[in-house]
């Protein structure tokens, strides 16, 4: 059954106590679609309805099975990211690629959902080697301060767990055409996150005091991606240190500054909230996987070909107006 787990000072995980807190619920966690064809590149949406019993959400933690794969979860404004890798136990191919290995859990962290308002979570990735009628099922840890939801209850025979209190989301594996969907979303990259980037055309180089912007470009959003990344290099030619402090662009209602780490096999995504150090002699890269922009509540989706146009504001250089060129979103 579903229960809600205290955490104590001196213990991890302290008593557990009864779920008659959640029994008010109205839904489940479950996704958005639930279906998805053998062998499918798609967008896995987990609908959460509502905290702990009145409590705000601020974490998300789901398990992903074998048989989804090549998973890249969706960033969100205001939560931190974190990813943990792991060994998958088949073999997977991956355009030709032997991949044994990638996500295996994903955790939006440090976020503030309150009970009064619905969210999803979006996870990228691939469908393979599961056969049709099978249902995979990804537990789901929703941790609300110091309360705990547990949406991980599978049925024996895999099947929809009617009536079960805390039933893991579930994603039924049906039969696809001869032409698959994973040509749909192969090499998508949300907001240059894993996979490697082709060298991007360059844009405009632009110059301000002792700052060089050159290299500027945005990758291409795919139907149903919600973000875009864009990426420049900057070269600080001179004797003192600048600061690049914010982004704003006019093809959407927020750009935020984002760095990617992975350490101990977990990849991390944080917001640079103080922006990025330039150092006087220094050259910086925002570049796929590392240090990007991030492009919130966008307009209209970024196309190849299209020009992105945004303005940097430098501590010591002050506002610098760039145009990002648009390539193709695997990056060519």
């Amino acid at each position: 059954m579903k229960t809600i787990k205290t955490f104590a000072k001196t213990f991890p995980l302290a008593a557990l106590v009864s779920a008659t807190a959640f029994a008010s619920a109205e839904a489940h966690v479950s996704f958005l679609d639930k279906e998805a064809s053998q062998e499918s590149t798609i967008l896995a949406t987990l609908q959460l309805p509502h905290g702990c019993d009145g409590k705000a959400t601020t974490e998300v933690r789901v398990k992903l099975p074998e048989g989804f794969v090549f998973a890249k979860p969706q960033p969100k404004a205001g939560w931190e990211l974190e990813v943990i890798k792991g060994d998958y136990q088949k073999t997977y191919d991956n355009h030709g690629d032997k991949v044994k290995s990638g996500a295996v859990e994903i955790r939006w962290k440090n976020g503030n959902l309150s009970d009064d308002f619905y969210d999803t979570f979006v996870i990228q990735g691939k469908v393979s080697g599961v056969e049709a009628g099978t249902s995979l099922a990804f537990p789901v840890i929703q941790m609300c301060g110091d309360a705990v939801a547990a949406w991980d209850q599978v049925a024996k025979d895999g099947s929809d767990p009617h009536g079960m209190k805390s039933p893991a989301p579930l994603l039924k594996v049906v039969a696809g055409d001869s032409h698959g969907h994973d040509h749909d979303m192969a090499g998508m990259d949300m907001t240059g996150m894993g996979g490697m980037a082709a060298a991007a055309p360059a844009g405009e180089t632009v110059k301000a005091g002792d700052l060089e912007i050159s290299a500027g470009f945005a990758k291409a959003m795919l139907p149903g991606q919600p973000v875009g990344g864009g990426f420049f290099t900057v070269k600080n030619s001179g004797q003192t240190d600048d600061r690049l402090l914010s982004v704003t662009s006019p093809v959407s209602g927020e750009v935020q500054i984002h760095a990617m780490e992975t350490k101990d096999n977990v990849m991390r995504m944080r917001q640079l909230k103080d922006g990025i150090a330039v150092a006087a002699g220094e050259t910086v890269k925002l570049e796929p996987g590392k240090m990007h922009l991030m492009f919130q509540k966008v307009k209209t989706p970024f196309k190849q070909g299209d020009t992105v146009p945004v303005t940097l504001t430098f501590e010591k250089a002050g506002k610098v107006d760039l145009v990002l060129q648009v390539v193709s979103a695997q990056g060519k």
